[in-house]
């Protein structure tokens, strides 16, 4: 096979130029890691503001750091455009995009489609596509490819995949904040939608990646990158309900995870929290939930769990009213501070994080709400949430003026000894104020 035959060339010798289509978490990232692996990159993104922050150098992900992008923006490899004509030029076309849900819990493929249509327009012979976002298992065959072939123009010449074009899907595993594993350390799961599609894949990524599994499909890896997140989601799941069950006994429940966590085998320790944030786990279950429904077959453990996360902010609320009520306080006009706004610590993202809805169900029930978060000083905008609001400082006036201080979010710069010394009432979802002195009476929660 020529097509085949030439990109195999063009990968091995460091020709193939690579374009990634969407230069957000996953992209960006993935985008350094290839970079560094000898291979020219392309970047493309809808985003204006992204494409002039990287000619500049500025790095808008702020947990990668900035050498990163100033190593992208002073090289001759690299270069970025919101030009999608020119992904004709591309020997590798890569899909870092979102795959959000729809407001019916639904798969919302919208982002995924609109890429492949920009690379069907300009599709041509020795071309391989990768599908990096996650989604359900068929996508990348069955609602990917004809897409693609859908949006080539009239009169343009057949072609067949597998012989003139190739088309693979590789689960990105991005965790923003990681300090333990990189895109290049992190290993890399890459199945084709035919066996010579899956062999120029596994080539181009390990050029940049430590450690490649192939696996026989498309839609093996799809899968395996959906169980990654329900295996999470479940477990997450577990430990909120124990949660519920062992406070109103008295017991700790993150003494009893430590507990249980000193057992060498059979045992992977997993903690409570106010409710599920970030691009994956909130969201992947779902996709496998709608598309089980195409066989006949119910996803009873799937939705049980999502029912429990989904229910963790009300759940956390309740238990801020209940302390202010033992507190002597209604909550009907308590001045209430969640501390923390981005979904996990140490990070500024911000994607379905629980302290956007903790924050409107407080202000629902009446609370003067404010928050802390030193990684996100600004409300930002999001698909759901719009506030006014920016970060308070947590000096020892704001926190004594409070009635509470609701915990969502643990970062280590958070000032926890002047939380503990100075606000009357600590609501802690993390466990944070483990070890804290102060006068600050602390209810988990």
């Amino acid at each position: 096979m020529p097509a085949f035959d030439d990109l195999k060339r063009r990968i091995q010798s460091g020709e193939a130029l690579v374009g990634i289509i969407g230069l957000g978490y996953v992209g960006l990232p993935l985008a350094h890691a290839l970079h560094e692996g000898g291979l020219p990159i392309l970047g493309f993104d809808i985003d204006e503001s992204k494409i002039v922050a990287l000619k500049e150098g500025r790095n808008y992900l702020k947990h990668l750091g900035p050498e990163m992008v100033q190593s992208l923006s002073k090289s001759r490899r690299f270069s970025s455009t919101t030009d999608f004509s020119r992904l004709g030029g591309v020997d590798v076309a890569i899909i870092c995009v979102p795959t959000p849900l729809g407001k019916h819990q639904e798969p919302d493929l919208s982002f995924v489609l609109d890429s492949a249509r920009a690379v069907g327009r300009t599709l041509r012979a020795g071309q391989l596509v990768v599908l990096e976002s996650t989604t359900y298992p068929g996508t990348t065959r069955d609602d990917m490819v004809p897409a693609m072939l859908g949006a080539r123009p009239k009169g343009a010449g057949p072609l067949v995949c597998g012989k003139d074009y190739f088309v693979a899907f590789s689960p990105e595993r991005e965790d923003p904040g990681r300090k333990s594993h990189t895109t290049k350390t992190t290993p890399k799961l890459v199945g084709g939608v035919d066996a010579a599609s899956g062999e120029l894949a596994t080539l181009l990524y390990r050029r940049a990646i430590q450690h490649v599994v192939p696996v026989s499909t498309a839609e093996v890896a799809e899968s395996a990158k959906i169980l990654e997140n329900v295996f999470r989601a479940v477990n997450i799941a577990l430990v909120n309900e124990l949660k519920m069950i062992l406070t109103p006994m008295g017991i700790d429940v993150w003494e009893v995870i430590e507990a249980a966590a000193t057992k060498p085998f059979g045992f992977m320790p997993f903690y409570p929290g106010p409710g599920l944030g970030g691009h994956c786990i909130p969201i992947d279950p779902f996709y496998l939930t709608w598309k089980a429904r195409e066989v006949g077959r119910p996803t009873r453990f799937i939705e049980l769990a999502g029912e429990i996360n989904t229910s963790m902010p009300h759940y956390v609320v309740d238990q801020t009213a209940r302390a202010l009520n033992d507190h002597g306080k209604a909550m009907k006009g308590a001045r209430v501070m969640v501390v923390g706004l981005a979904y996990k610590p140490n990070v500024d993202d911000v994607r379905e994080t629980p302290a956007a809805e903790v924050i409107d169900l407080l202000a629902e029930q009446g609370a003067v709400v404010s928050y802390h978060d030193p990684l996100v000083p600004a409300f930002p905008h999001m698909r759901k949430h719009k506030k006014d609001m920016k970060s308070q400082a947590l000096t020892p006036e704001t926190l004594a003026s409070l009635d509470c201080v609701l915990i969502v979010t643990n970062h280590d710069v958070t000032d926890w000894k002047a939380i503990a010394e100075y606000a009357p009432l600590v609501v802690d979802t993390r466990n944070a104020m483990k070890g804290a002195q102060g006068r600050a009476r602390v209810v988990k929660a």
